[in-house]
């Protein structure tokens, strides 16, 4: 197959794990002599400990603002951040590093240099669709910079784009530069999240941009769009309008109750939104803070929350747990707590560890092992 095809070639020779061993290894004992005890956050059934050896990038590399998790059907674990090295980390379940892609990752996906990736870099969304494995990147809007004449260059970003674990791009929508058998033009301001359903019908929110959530077939056929924004004297929170937005940022179809259905993360309301397939509304969920995603496992959903914690959801909606909130701990400190910061994204592996990234200069990628108490 021709490499060409291919977003990300950087992949890790034995040399180059060698050459970085010693300094992967030395990281985890200092944190462990740090923080003398182990760290846990939760209580009874739903109690996590953190790992602090996991998610060690090589010297030279670092996270940015942390944008996305997920793991793949062998619970290898993506994360992607807003840096230019590495766009994206690959480890084991383990946490030993896998593959990193960087310099030529902008390359396959539109000529993008490795900052202008870093700039737009935003959700990811795993997908199982019949033996196969899939990513969805969510670019966010970001300038093009100027020409030699001082002008605007066309905007960078508000794109979808699948590709297969590998990387080849498979179908790009939204600002691409013409239309072809993989690539379609569709009018977002600026998309944050994707999800597909078990038919391959394929959702999008348009959350930072013009609030609508819209539908498409698995062959990216435009099947319905809603939402959008309030009007500005119309009730806040949990009380606005139903199917209107005000940050949509999340979206997943759930399967962990009677019917599936789609759960829409309304952030600056606080609440969750919830739909039927063909995004009828049917109710709500308050009471959170700043919803950002979804993702399921057992029979939970767990929302990371931009505001300083983590909540599990039962099948009925119930609220069974919220972990690490850290809203009041001293700025000074934040850094050094096993407390959460500002939760963006997350995700569960098959034996039910937590991985987390949060939306903090540094990433803050980390992995909470399942530790459950009597």
């Amino acid at each position: 197959m021709n490499q060409d095809h291919y977003l990300f070639p950087r992949r890790l020779t034995r040399r180059d794990f060698l050459k970085t061993s010693s300094a992967l290894l030395a990281a985890p004992a200092l944190a462990g002599a740090q923080s003398g005890a182990a760290q846990r956050i939760g209580s009874g059934k739903w109690t996590y400990t953190l790992d602090e050896a996991w998610g060690k990038l090589p010297a030279g590399m670092k996270y940015g603002l942390g944008c996305g998790v997920v793991v793949d059907a062998r619970d290898n674990v993506y994360v992607t951040s807003r840096s230019a090295s590495p766009c994206v980390a690959v480890f084991s379940r383990e946490g030993k590093l896998l593959e990193t892609w960087s310099k030529d990752f902008g390359d396959k996906i539109g000529g993008y240099s490795a900052d202008q990736v870093s700039s737009t870099a935003h959700c990811l969304y795993w997908s199982k669709e019949g033996k196969d494995e899939f990513l969805y990147f969510t670019e966010n809007v970001a300038s093009g910079g100027k020409d030699a004449e001082g002008k605007d260059k066309p905007a960078l970003g508000k794109r979808v784009y699948k590709t297969d674990l590998k990387g080849k791009v498979l179908y790009t929508i939204g600002n691409v530069a013409k239309e072809s058998g993989t690539s379609q033009k569709f009018d977002w301001t600026n998309p944050t999240d994707v999800a597909v359903a078990a038919n391959g019908d394929i959702y999008v929110v348009d959350g930072y941009g013009s609030q609508r959530v819209s539908r498409f077939d698995k062959n990216w056929k435009h099947l319905k769009t809603i939402g959008g924004r309030a009007d500005k004297d119309a009730p806040k929170g949990a009380n606005a309008p139903h199917g209107t937005f005000s940050t949509c940022h999340g979206i997943w179809v759930s399967t962990v109750g009677s019917e599936p259905e789609i759960f829409i993360a309304d952030r600056a309301n606080g609440r969750i939104e919830i739909f039927s397939l063909d995004l009828v509304y049917r109710r709500t969920i308050p009471d959170f803070k700043a919803p950002c995603c979804f993702y399921q496992h057992a029979g939970h959903t767990y929302v990371p929350e931009l505001g300083a914690r983590v909540s599990i959801l039962d099948s009925t909606g119930k609220i069974v747990a919220r972990l690490g909130d850290g809203a009041a701990v001293p700025k000074e400190e934040k850094d050094k707590r096993v407390e959460f910061i500002a939760p963006h994204a997350l995700t569960v592996d098959s034996k039910g560890d937590l991985y987390v990234v949060e939306w903090v200069p540094q990433g803050r990628v980390r992995k909470f092992r399942h530790t459950p108490m009597d």
